[in-house]
């Protein structure tokens, strides 16, 4: 007995075959994978995504106008938390799958996910990721950035720069109907000119209607691999670029089980918008 795949993609019905249809279709029938239709946005929901992606960013610029040596991670979750509540929105980390905070703020070997405390003050030469994602009227933006604190060594404004580089070059592949592979592929390519290592056990994502969603934007691969990108997705591309090695663990003394550490304790260093795709290219939605 022979099965037949189930196909992922569906032509409306009593719709005439669009571009996109024929796109996507040719794809599925040379085995790559392909979108399910409810990964692409309408309009209208394209329009409350760009909303949340407005406030996500603000956010984000009201950390920036703030931030300094002296202050700790948990003064910056109240700055996010009292922006984005006093301008409609809802911070999605707070309370997701037992994060305490309304934020990630992680701190030089902090690749990721770290829990703001009151203990945790920023210092001279520190750099730190602030990443924060909105949530208004349903529809979800995020993004994040890094901040150095006061003068740092020439090491980690490498690292720093690098990695806004390796967002941007990723962004610059992302190309109507060209795979999530495509993206990881120039990114790890540049990364590792300067010998850094790219994280592989996170990823960017699909977002908008939920916090995670279809396809996993890996930050590494090869060019073709992965899930076929169409107008009218919307995702995150987010690189971890590590000064040593991609190997990451857990902290042990996190009670919660979030932080996530280089594997060599050696500083990271990552940027992330929300994209949509266009027939043209990416859109920046929150940044």
């Amino acid at each position: 007995m022979v099965f037949k795949k189930k196909r992922r993609w569906h032509c409306l019905s009593g719709q005439p075959i669009t571009d996109m249809d024929k796109q996507v279709m040719y794809w599925e029938n040379k085995g790559k994978l392909v979108p399910t239709r409810d990964l692409i946005k309408t309009p209208e929901q394209i329009e409350g995504i760009r909303r949340s992606g407005v406030i996500n960013t603000e956010v984000l610029d009201e950390v920036a106008k703030n931030i300094h040596e002296g202050m700790n991670t948990l003064e910056i979750d109240k700055i996010c938390y009292d922006y984005c509540v006093s301008h409609g929105g809802t911070p999605a980390c707070l309370n997701y799958e037992g994060y305490p905070k309304s934020v990630c703020t992680s701190i030089n070997e902090v690749v990721c996910h770290g829990i703001p405390k009151e203990e945790d003050v920023l210092k001279e030469g520190d750099i730190i990721n602030v990443d924060f994602t909105t949530i208004l009227d349903g529809y979800y933006a995020d993004a994040s950035r890094m901040f150095i604190i006061g003068k740092t060594t020439p090491e980690k404004e490498q690292l720093v720069r690098v990695a806004k580089e390796c967002l941007e070059i990723g962004a610059e592949a992302a190309k109507p109907y060209c795979f999530v592979g495509d993206i990881g592929h120039a990114i790890q390519k540049h990364a590792e000119k300067y010998h850094y290592g790219v994280v592989r056990d996170l990823c960017g994502h699909g977002v908008g209607l939920k916090f995670h969603e279809e396809p996993e934007v890996l930050h590494f691969g090869h060019r073709g691999t992965g899930m076929l990108i169409v107008p009218g997705m919307v995702f995150t591309i987010e690189p971890m670029i590590n000064m040593g090695t991609w190997q990451v663990f857990i902290d042990a003394d996190d009670k919660y089980g979030w932080e996530v550490i280089t594997g060599d304790e050696k500083p990271s260093a990552q940027w992330e918008h929300t994209f949509l795709m266009t027939e043209h290219g990416v859109e920046i939605l929150s940044e």
